[in-house]
């Protein structure tokens, strides 16, 4: 999660899932932005999405009724549709409107090894509904001005959830990305955060690359568009230090 746009949630929701899913791990991956871009980037058409993540979270509906196969072997998508972007409005008088997910996921039961929730860019009720229902947080950041200003916002609600609705969340970590070698505002960025929140964050590092922007139009990871490129390696790398810092 992170409240700004574009800074690459859907990007390494997709591709870290399709890392672990190479090593043999289960994953499902939730499309929780209305905008729908996880879904795409993974291949599920708009047709295909009849059955997604508004009629699990508002009906009675089961998990397992609205989790769809993929082209990638271990990977599986609850898909999202334009539905969601009402969703604030609906549940605004349900006061059980923060759990709705969370009562969901607790149905599969351990078939998973990771669920990773791609979260809308914004702190609303999507989100927090996202934050009841995991166990960590990771928080991709942009090697970019502003960055870390956004953070610590973004850090502050993490902290209210766990105090009052999930007190075993945690920060995961904070994934670099967009990082430009050339410009030096990156390396300054990569510094500051290392600086303010030594090993939380993350070795690896993922750089700007033109495969990674390219592979969603082909409904494709970019490990899967192009395994070799640096985003695709970077990725790689990524999934390897999570299990290594997990134990697993």
């Amino acid at each position: 999660m992170n409240q700004k746009g574009g800074v690459g949630k859907t990007t390494t929701a997709i591709n870290l899932g399709t890392a672990l899913a190479a090593i043999d791990k289960k994953i499902l991956l939730i499309d929780l932005d209305p905008q729908g871009n996880l879904s795409t980037g993974i291949g599920v058409t708009e047709k295909q999405r009849n059955k997604s993540v508004y009629d699990l979270i508002t009906q009675s509906l089961p998990i397992h009724k609205t989790i769809q196969e993929t082209k990638i072997p271990n990977l599986k998508i609850i898909p999202s549709n334009i539905n969601l972007s009402g969703i604030e409005f609906e549940l605004a008088a349900d006061e059980d409107r923060t759990n709705k997910l969370n009562s969901k996921i607790n149905d599969l039961k351990g078939e998973y090894d990771f669920v990773l929730v791609d979260c809308p860019p914004s702190l609303g009720i999507l989100t927090v509904n996202s934050l009841v229902a995991s166990d960590s947080v990771l928080v991709p950041l942009q090697c970019e001005f502003y960055a870390l200003e956004g953070l610590a916002q973004l850090l502050r609600t993490i902290e209210k959830v766990k105090e009052n609705l999930n007190p075993s969340l945690f920060l995961e970590g904070v994934v670099l990305t967009m990082y430009d070698s050339r410009n030096r505002l990156s390396e300054d960025v990569v510094a500051d955060a290392r600086e303010h929140l030594g090993k939380k964050v993350f070795e690896t590092v993922i750089p700007r690359n033109v495969r990674l922007s390219e592979a969603p139009s082909h409904g494709l990871p970019a490990i899967i568009y192009d395994q070799n490129c640096i985003g695709s390696l970077a990725y790689i790398d990524l999934a390897k230090e999570l299990i290594l810092r997990l134990g697993i």
